[in-house]
């Protein structure tokens, strides 16, 4: 396996590389700008803006648009699909998915099509299915996720208790409302809802509405006496 020294070299002298690009049908924006690695396939019609780093076998399919400053390594990237100001590792990310901006797409993670990974958001060795979106500000970790999930802004799978890490379920078409803790182990069944802020530790059956936060009390009158 190449070193990290090996693999900046072959991005020094990106000139030619680029200009085979050109020719074949890819756009840049910038040329000098975007440093691609000779061993990437990159189809016709992709559009490529300033700032691209393109490192290692990536594969972008037809009519891709990767945005300012994207990093991608060793990835591979369905048709239609545009990634924007993000870093994809060694994952692959399904066709007319949208990416970023600011996403991080970890290793051995595998997004599918028709999907939405936003701002802040991470990914990390997950499975997630066609048409899930996690919009923004959530961190999915080691967790096996369904078709048609909706994440909720702030949503974290707590996968790590400081000595072993475990996994998260999300069955089909569950819904996750904000600044919910999923507990791994747990499994959120087909359809279930979390209420938004709760912790969940335990399995969500199908079709249910997952509630675990504290009752709200108001204490009247309380900011007078300060």
């Amino acid at each position: 396996m190449e070193n990290r020294l090996e693999q900046v070299k072959r991005l020094i002298n990106n000139k030619e590389a680029n200009e085979r690009l050109i020719e074949s049908g890819v756009i840049m924006l910038d040329p000098n700008s975007v440093w691609i690695d000779d061993r990437a396939r990159i189809e016709p019609g992709v559009i490529l803006y300033p700032g691209v780093i393109i490192e290692g076998e990536c594969k972008i399919g037809k009519d891709c648009i990767i945005g300012p400053n994207s990093r991608l390594v060793n990835s591979e990237i369905g048709e239609g699909t545009e990634v924007a100001y993000s870093v994809l590792l060694d994952c692959t990310v399904g066709a007319f998915t949208n990416v970023g901006p600011f996403a991080y797409i970890r290793p051995h993670s595998k997004v599918g099509d028709h999907c939405k990974i936003g701002d802040f958001v991470e990914i990390k060795n997950s499975v997630l299915g066609d048409g899930t979106k996690a919009s923004h500000l959530t961190y999915v970790g080691d967790s096996d996720v369904g078709k048609k999930v909706n994440f909720g802004c702030g949503t974290v799978t707590v996968n790590y208790d400081g000595t072993k890490k475990y996994r998260t379920v999300i069955e089909d078409n569950v819904f996750i409302g904000c600044n919910s803790n999923l507990v791994a182990p747990v499994v959120l069944k087909e359809g279930a809802y979390t209420a938004a802020g709760s912790t969940i530790t335990d399995d969500v059956p199908a079709h249910s509405l997952g509630i675990a936060r504290a009752r709200q009390v108001n204490k009247e009158g309380w900011s007078k006496k300060l």
